[in-house]
């Protein structure tokens, strides 16, 4: 269901940070004893109109859905990994010698999740309200896309019912920052720990997620109709 262009996107709480990504001097090493940190982010009303202009034609030229009592969506999402750039997985800094290369903080996780909620309600992808050709964008916080994603689907009279994610990555491991990664998950997503599950798996050192040059993630979530 598309959301009318009179709709507010954003509160001004919203966490937001859109300075590009600086890359380290020289190979980066991973910290072995650092610990994972919620990046505190700060809107500006100059962004919040920006992501209201950017969505709404895009949002207003879908079709709007029939109100079914469920719906179902799927979400992939795949970054080159590089050395000297910050690893983001679930708005969560993680330590490692190699980061995403992307358009904006290259956070596999949340792009997946943002896309598998907007092909629930059959709105157009990621790439389209918020595409990678708009220096607005670079260097932005997911967590903008995932705030945006959660408002339509609640404005659609949806809420999640679940959502299931799987991480595929050779490096780092990502155990001892899996439940970090899934509380800020659910904070994000306004959602009960008990309906929101994430795996990781390896690629058994198969093709470039294997090689540890790249990192991919798919995400099924189910609407269900309040």
């Amino acid at each position: 269901m598309a959301t009318a262009p009179s709709s507010s996107l954003f509160l001004a709480s919203s966490p937001i940070s859109t300075a590009p990504r600086a890359r380290a001097g020289g190979a980066a090493s991973c910290p072995s004893p650092a610990r994972p940190s919620l990046r505190i982010r700060r809107s500006s009303p100059a962004v919040a109109a920006a992501v209201q202009a950017e969505h709404q034609a895009a949002v207003a030229a879908a079709l709007k859905p029939p109100a079914l009592p469920f719906r179902v969506g799927h979400g992939f999402d795949l970054h080159r990994l590089e050395p000297g750039l910050p690893l983001i997985i679930g708005g969560i800094n993680i330590p490692h010698d190699r980061g995403c290369d992307a358009h904006s903080d290259g956070d596999v996780l949340l792009h997946c999740v943002v896309d598998a909620i907007l092909g629930a309600l059959g709105l157009p992808d990621i790439g389209q309200i918020f595409p990678d050709s708009d220096p607005r964008w670079k260097g932005a916080d997911s967590s903008v896309f995932m705030r945006e994603a959660v408002k339509l689907m609640h404005e659609a009279g949806y809420e999640l019912g679940n959502l299931d994610a799987t991480l595929i990555l050779q490096k780092p491991k990502i155990s001892p920052f899996k439940e970090t990664i899934r509380s800020n998950l659910c904070e994000l997503l306004g959602a009960d720990p008990s309906v929101v599950n994430l795996k990781a798996k390896t690629h058994e050192k198969v093709d470039s997620l294997g090689e540890n040059r790249s990192i991919a993630a798919h995400t099924v979530v189910l609407l269900m109709r309040k």
